[in-house]
């Protein structure tokens, strides 16, 4: 299907007109659905453009307010709502999370401090135990099993991306500490101040203006895409990382039921659009404020940033790099000009970060899912490329 710029709706300054045309450019090569893009630089909203269709079957326009599951992009918002706490003097990240969540001292973990949490490092990717049907989408069961799990490894020793996990262990402490879920504190804090369309915990009211995703099929277990070697064995640590309970995440096209979208997950069931994210990494560009709206102090940027984990991911397979609860620009697979760059992707291709350097938000979401061997998603280098050949 091919797509011309005209089709492309939305506003776009002249000079990043290539970023629109490249993300026009994803509808040719690489059939794309529909999608949101959005940029801010030094507070300003430069780029902000949507198409396509909200459905398989292009039945319903992607419109400017559509929005989509980003999947693990939620896990930026949920790091910040975490660093918000920290940057108010209300969370510790050197403390033990069992001082904020008693609960969780079970099973040799008394001592594990919190920034373990955020930077993948505590060794709970997965339960030991899948949880019985409905158990993914019940907070309590869910944080129960967590307070009784035994870490995988010793904790502090190495990395693992935590995928499910993540929203859950940094979820309750937030919990604990305010008495709202990160949906309702991350709406009360960060959303409504700053006008963002951005939901962790959807209600139904959302659904007529909800894009449904399009699953790409799993890759062949016998070859060497990461995702593979990761689903290989159903009763190892990495299969267990993503698949929480097996009624739920092991059915087609669970990303789309109501229970999906109902529940609070806030590792990976985000739903917003392009324009949510630019504004609140072009918030955190720009000093960590926007049109008067404080959202991390510039020191609260700085701590948060530093790197805390780099290397192999013992889920993932591959080199990771995380900060506390962002993921870091890579040497390897750098993406800004600075190397300063943070923010988070989600499985099957939205991303949203911050590069400080040049002042940047960056927001991208999508319908139509795409499982690259590196799991970099190809329709953003030619977007990427050209919002800095813009600057």
């Amino acid at each position: 299907m091919t797509t011309a710029a005209a089709e492309i709706q939305g506003t776009c300054d002249r000079r990043f007109q290539g970023v629109k045309e490249a993300f026009a450019q994803n509808f040719a090569d690489f059939g794309e659905i529909g999608a949101s893009l959005a940029v801010m630089v030094d507070g300003r909203t430069v780029v902000d453009v949507w198409g396509g269709h909200a459905d398989a079957g292009r039945t319903r326009p992607w419109e400017r307010d559509t929005i989509v599951n980003v999947f693990s992009t939620t896990k930026g918002m949920t790091a910040i709502c975490a660093n918000r706490l920290i940057d108010e003097g209300q969370l510790d990240p050197d403390a033990p999370v069992a001082r904020y969540w008693p609960e969780f001292a079970q099973a040799g973990k008394d001592k594990l401090p919190v920034r373990h949490l955020l930077s993948h490092r505590a060794g709970l990717p997965a339960l030991r135990q899948f949880l019985p049907s409905g158990g993914a989408y019940n907070w309590e069961l869910f944080t129960a099993a967590l307070a009784a799990t035994e870490p995988w490894w010793e904790p502090g020793t190495k990395h693992g991306y935590h995928a499910i996990t993540f929203g859950h262990l940094v979820g309750e402490v937030i919990r604990r500490i305010t008495g709202m879920s990160v949906g309702a504190y991350f709406r009360k804090e960060v959303a409504a101040p700053l006008g963002l369309e951005f939901h962790i915990g959807l209600g139904p009211e959302h659904d007529a203006h909800t894009a449904d995703m399009v699953p790409a099929p799993l890759p062949d277990l016998d070859s060497n895409h990461p995702l593979a070697q990761v689903f290989a064995d159903p009763d190892s640590m990495n299969f267990r990382s993503f698949m929480i309970s097996l009624d739920a995440m092991a059915q087609p096209g669970y990303m789309n039921t109501r229970e999906w979208r109902a529940a609070e997950i806030p590792a990976a069931n985000g739903h917003g659009n392009a324009r949510a994210l630019a504004t609140v990494y072009g918030a955190l560009a720009h000093g960590g404020e926007l049109n008067g709206v404080r959202v991390l102090s510039r020191a609260a940027i700085e701590q948060a940033t530093v790197e805390q984990s780099y290397g192999p991911d013992a889920i993932l397979l591959m080199p990771t790099r995380f900060g506390l609860g962002f993921m870091l620009d890579m040497p390897e697979m750098q993406v800004s000009p600075s190397g300063r760059l943070f923010g988070h992707a989600g499985m099957g291709g939205s991303f949203g970060f911050a590069d400080p350097a040049a002042g940047l938000g960056f927001g991208y979401t999508m319908n139509k899912m795409i499982f690259s061997l590196d799991l970099v998603d190809p329709r953003w280098p030619r977007m990427i490329e050209a919002v800095y050949a813009a600057l």
